[in-house]
């Protein structure tokens, strides 16, 4: 496969289409006019490109063929953190799920992501002004809900209420440093200026943006109430995001952050690219942080590729230029940045279910699963109703996790078995009569079909049925997990999960391995020393069977019942992996059709 080759620090004639139209354009262009003009329900390629930095994506329902699609868009709301959220912001976020969501087969929902934030599907053309409008007067926007700058900044949400440090209050810090200028967006969408919240300081954005996305998240520490040991808790996988920061903590106190640069799980088939985690570039004093944290994201807007925005991550300079590199490149714009401490822990993915104690205030939180992030009213689960009807009801506040989870706040000692209680009325808790696994509560997945444009298979609508099938052959007391998405960005993380699917295909996915549950590892795709794939093509309905034999061979060779099957995966290497997968008669006509590498392998 041919090997990387970015145009660093691009010259205005090697500019693609999109960079130019970015330079002509701002990040304004023609969009209040394309968006009011409803003789069409689509958009011009550019104003489409301008219109993600506005958090809108344009999409068309993947269930109905011919040549006219059905257009509709995707809306995505900045909640830097997770929130929190009150019950008068909650109750206008949703509403407008009720008012706008209407989807082909008649529910309405609201969709929580992996970045912490909220988004609406199948939302019309006709509307799109109005609910832009409608966010804002929820004092969230969607500005930076997408597009190239800096996406909603991820912070762990129970670190909101720690004695030692609050990643939460630093992703809401730097969510608003990093945000637009609000002024073009307020603009566009006519937004009444009532609802502009004043910004002290702000990254200066240039004429072009960014080379595009980059994504930032700030792990945590917390104080273990029994020990009273610090823990750590990379509940955000802050190496999966182009920079990451983790707390240094030295005589119990928190000063000093590492940060980490050049992550990112998206690839793209036979294309020369790769998921990677970030490389630790350096240490900070607190003092430092927002200037170090600037100079990270402007050394990528100035050097990074603008010709090809295949390569235009942030993972590519790091690849090419290293660790060293770019440290004295932070360094040089007046950054103190000492040499980073390699093995740092970071801590494990915590997912932040069931009760946890504030310690800040001595009150509680409640974790709540929600399977893939889906909010409806559909069947036996009332999702979308318990959540407004639990807020309506009890003085709590809200707080989107990164499992696309949900965490209730603020509530008393006294109230816990009848919150509790309550909660199991719309039917959380269980699935087909029986309490959650393990491995349900361990896994999720990306929307996929049929609402995304880039999915090419299910991913949402197949994680559910999949870990049914599973739980019902004994498998849902596993302590790992599994991920899914309908297509190689990955957005779910699946690689970084014990074993991850990426759709490859109608029905089809591919496998990765290497992974773990506590997200510390990268997941490949199967291939071995003879430099072939195996597994690119699983048919939908032979993943289980792959799973099992996966799951059945690490119970039986596993060294000790402490050790992961991420860690027993990385102890015997992918060729052990691949003559497993061979000698079982379950397994053996999958491996038999092999494909040559599609991405790159940058360790």
């Amino acid at each position: 496969m041919k090997e990387i080759t970015p145009n660093f620090q691009t010259p205005n004639e090697d500019l693609n289409e999109i960079e130019q139209f970015k330079l002509r354009s701002g990040i304004i262009g023609n969009l209040a006019g394309q968006f009011t003009d409803t003789s069409v329900d689509d958009v011009e390629h550019e104003t489409e490109a301008l219109a993600k930095s506005h958090g809108i994506y344009m999409e068309f329902n993947r269930a109905k063929t011919g040549k006219e699609k059905d257009w509709m868009y995707m809306i995505r709301i900045s909640i830097p953190g997770g929130g929190p959220m009150s019950r008068e912001q909650y109750a206008i976020l949703d509403d407008i799920g009720t008012e706008f969501t209407i989807s082909d087969d008649g529910f309405t929902s609201l969709r929580l992501t992996t970045r912490q934030n909220i988004q609406y599907h199948w939302v019309q053309k006709k509307d799109l002004v109005k609910v832009v409008q409608r966010i804002a007067s929820s004092d969230f926007y969607s500005i930076n809900g997408c597009g190239d700058n800096v996406r909603n900044v991820m912070g762990c949400p129970m670190s909101r209420f720690s004695n030692v440090y609050n990643a939460n209050a630093m992703a809401q810090k730097f969510g608003e440093y990093f945000q637009l200028p609000l002024a073009p967006h307020m603009e566009v969408f006519a937004i009444d200026p009532k609802y502009i919240r004043n910004v002290e300081e702000s990254y200066q954005y240039g004429d072009k943006l960014l080379n595009r996305k980059f994504k930032i998240a700030f792990s945590a520490v917390h104080q273990d109430e029994k020990t009273g040991l610090l823990v750590p808790d990379n509940c955000v996988e802050l190496r999966t995001n182009d920079m990451g920061i983790a707390p240094v903590i030295e005589n119990g106190k928190v000063e000093y952050f590492q940060i980490y640069v050049g992550g990112g799980q998206g690839e793209r088939n036979g294309k020369a690219s790769f998921a990677s985690l970030g490389k630790p570039i350096g240490i900070v004093h607190q003092d430092d942080l927002l200037k170090a944290l600037d100079s990270v994201v402007k050394v990528h807007e100035d050097f990074g590729d603008r010709q090809s925005r295949h390569w235009a991550r942030v993972k590519y300079v790091m690849h090419i230029k290293g660790p060293s590199w770019y440290r004295e490149q932070v360094k040089n714009r007046g950054v103190d940045i000492e040499a980073p401490n390699e093995s740092l822990d970071i801590g494990a993915r915590h997912l932040h279910h069931g009760w946890m104690k504030q310690p800040s205030n001595g009150l509680w939180s409640y974790g709540a699963f929600i399977e893939c992030g889906r909010l409806i009213d559909k069947g036996d689960i009332k999702f979308k109703s318990m959540v407004r009807q639990i807020m309506d009801k009890w003085d709590v506040q809200l707080m989107v996790t990164a499992n696309q989870d949900l965490i209730f706040t603020d509530i008393a000692e006294d109230a816990k078995e009848d919150f509790e209680a309550e909660l199991k009325t719309y039917g959380h808790g269980q699935r087909n009569g029986k309490a959650y696994s393990n491995l349900r509560l361990r896994s999720g997945a990306c929307v996929a079909l049929p609402t995304c444009r880039l999915a090419y298979t299910d991913s949402e609508r197949f994680i559910s049925t999949l870990v049914d099938e599973l739980d019902e052959k004994g498998y849902g007391d596993m302590t790992e997990s599994i991920g899914i998405t309908g297509c190689e960005r990955q957005c779910f993380r699946p690689a970084t999960k014990t074993i991850g699917w990426v759709g490859s295909g109608k029905n089809m996915y591919q496998l990765k391995v290497m992974g773990s549950e506590d997200g510390s590892t990268q997941g490949r795709p199967l291939v071995g020393k003879d430099q072939l794939m195996h597994m690119r093509m699983v048919p939908r309905d032979k993943v289980s069977t792959v799973v099992m034999s996966l799951f059945d061979a690490y119970k039986a060779n596993r060294e000790s019942e402490s050790e992961t099957m991420g860690q027993y995966h990385q102890r015997i290497g992918l060729d052990a992996i691949i003559a497993h997968l061979k000698s079982d008669p379950n397994t053996q006509d999958l491996m038999e059709k092999t494909f040559k590498p599609l991405y790159l392998t940058p360790d």
